[in-house]
């Protein structure tokens, strides 16, 4: 059954999102976490790169091995060696202590260079021969240490350009670029930004102890506005000052857009694609009982959900949120007891929270 998960890409930890690239991305991480190979993965700041990075770890054989993170622009030249090969004790002044360096310290499971195109010259053929020997020599030694690493790299740098102006060598770059994967800005995919925005504010929830807040409609509508320049890193930031900002579990459009976000535009329009990806949540890109029983089987077929199953699955999710209080969710909904009453036998939904709950889980 694992395997399965696997194979599918629904089982693909924390790439969250409903957009064709979304799906499509999972399914590339999984078929990239079954080889060895290195992994080059490409495109703007912000769009998830280091996730992508993780989740191939996370899937790979190398998963109960270390995942090591290096930002390579973030290290002097002086310490790069250092740093990514280790040393020996006394190898340079205030060396006090051997270190293992990054790829011993990964030995065994896989390390992210993010940010490789930041490298020098000099680092990018130190990094060449490592790759190609798949040994490292520690600063202050002359025996080299076979080290088994899985390398992907990540850069928001166009690398074949770098190649043709001359500033990234060219051998490293195809050592790199075995299996290319390529992040999109969030303005090309705004069908992620309902289930990231869910994502992101449960996880504050869990991570801060706060009560789990949702956005207005209004807000969210103004989200799919913005053109997001700073992509998914920036949609994070904008929700976790609204999240600790807002009063009351509903955040509106004065939480989120500040002076940051105001200049807003018709990046896509709203109405297109808010009824698709406003019923989905679930952040390994499962449908929930329901959703998957009558809207996605709307979406197997090419269409929008009809008003009717929108509103069956509004219903549900506003019982699933009030775990099964009628008259709360009557006044949540807008609408009289009986109202809902009635709607409930329309639809068939089952009244009962516990119920709901072990039917989601059983179709997940």
């Amino acid at each position: 059954m694992q395997a399965d998960t696997h194979r599918s890409g629904a089982g693909v930890v924390g790439i969250v999102g409903a957009s064709a690239w979304t799906r499509s991305i999972r399914a590339q991480v999984c078929a990239a976490a079954a080889c060895p190979s290195n992994v080059l993965v490409t495109g703007p700041t912000g769009t998830g790169k280091e996730v992508i990075a993780r989740a191939i770890h996370a899937q790979s054989p190398r998963a109960s091995k270390p995942f090591i993170p290096v930002d390579c622009g973030a290290i002097p030249a002086a310490l790069f060696s250092s740093h990514i090969f280790g040393h020996l004790k006394g190898a340079f002044t205030g060396a006090e202590y051997a270190a293992l360096g990054c790829f011993r310290a990964a030995d065994g499971g896989t390390i992210l260079l993010d940010e490789i195109g930041e490298l020098g010259s000099d680092m990018q053929t130190k990094l060449l021969r490592v790759l190609q020997q798949r040994t490292v020599c520690p600063v202050g030694s002359h025996q080299e240490t076979a080290v088994d690493v899985r390398v992907i790299a990540a850069t928001n740098r166009d690398l074949e350009r770098e190649v043709s102006s001359g500033r990234f060598r060219e051998d490293l770059f195809y050592r790199l670029n075995v299996v290319a994967l390529r992040t999109v800005p969030l303005c090309e995919r705004p069908e992620d930004i309902a289930e990231l925005a869910h994502h992101f504010l449960s996880k504050l929830a869990v991570n801060y102890g706060l009560p789990t807040k949702h956005l207005s409609e209004a807000a969210l509508l103004q989200l799919y506005r913005c053109d997001w320049p700073g992509n998914v890193r920036q949609l994070e930031n904008v929700l976790e000052r609204a999240a600790f900002s807002s009063r009351d579990e509903s955040i509106g459009v004065d939480d989120v857009f500040d002076g940051e976000c105001r200049a807003v535009h018709a990046v896509v329009d709203p109405s297109s694609i808010l009824p698709r990806v406003s019923l989905v949540s679930d952040p390994a890109g499962n449908c929930t009982a329901e959703y998957s029983e009558h809207c996605c089987l709307a979406a197997a077929e090419g269409r929008c959900p009809t008003m009717a199953e929108m509103e069956r699955e509004h219903i549900r999710r506003t019982l699933r949120r009030t775990n099964g209080n009628q008259s709360e969710a009557a006044r949540l909904l807008r609408i009289e007891r009986h109202q809902l009453a009635r709607k409930l036998r329309k639809y068939g939904l089952d009244v009962s929270f516990p119920k709901l709950v072990r039917a989601s889980k059983r179709a997940a």
